[in-house]
């Protein structure tokens, strides 16, 4: 197969703009899959921030790094719109992932206020030729609230500083997530 899905294309993009010993931000970790990859790409010289307002994705993204054997990540209980109050600038990569982690409260889930209030403080934090990928899982209680600010933060953005790529799976059932690459150019 040829063709991957929104997370696939994520973890491709992210393989691609990371080398060992840079810095980079999982802004939703979730369970941790994504900080897993963040970290194994940015190796043991490289550092991770990892965000989330959830006690419980920390938990269990710390439990699933320290079993693999990695130290290499900075945990925050934050909101993922704080980051640049922790993360120096120049990073390779952001990571978002929106909505929320399955198998909980579905009322904990990401917003599109902070979610692009993230989004444009990342921005800022990205070095040249850095990327920010996003995942929107549309749906929900504010799912298509959540996507349609996104996506209309994106349309805004000045194309000489950065280009913005949407993917989206036309044919798929359900309101399949949308990617979105945000490539800082100069």
């Amino acid at each position: 197969m040829i063709l991957v899905n929104a997370l696939g294309l994520s973890h491709t993009y992210a393989k691609k703009a990371i080398k060992p010993g840079d810095t980079v931000v999982d802004a939703t970790c979730g369970k941790g899959r994504d900080t897993l990859l963040l970290a194994d790409l940015a190796g043991e010289d490289g550092h991770v921030y990892a965000f989330d307002i959830q006690e419980k994705s920390i938990k269990i993204t710390k439990d699933l790094l320290k079993e693999k054997g990695y130290d290499n990540t900075s945990f925050y209980c934050e909101n993922h719109a704080a980051m640049d109050k922790f993360v120096p600038t120049g990073i390779s990569c952001v990571m978002f992932n929106l909505g929320y982690l399955p198998g909980t409260d579905h009322k904990l889930q990401t917003k599109g206020e902070t979610t692009v209030s993230a989004i444009a403080n990342a921005m800022l934090l990205l070095k040249k030729n850095g990327i920010i990928t996003i995942v929107i899982y549309q749906g929900g209680d504010t799912g298509f609230r959540e996507r349609d600010m996104v996506l209309g933060f994106c349309k805004s953005i000045d194309q000489k500083t950065f280009t913005v790529e949407k993917t989206s799976f036309e044919n798929q059932k359900n309101n399949p997530p949308i990617f979105i690459c945000i490539e800082k150019i100069s």
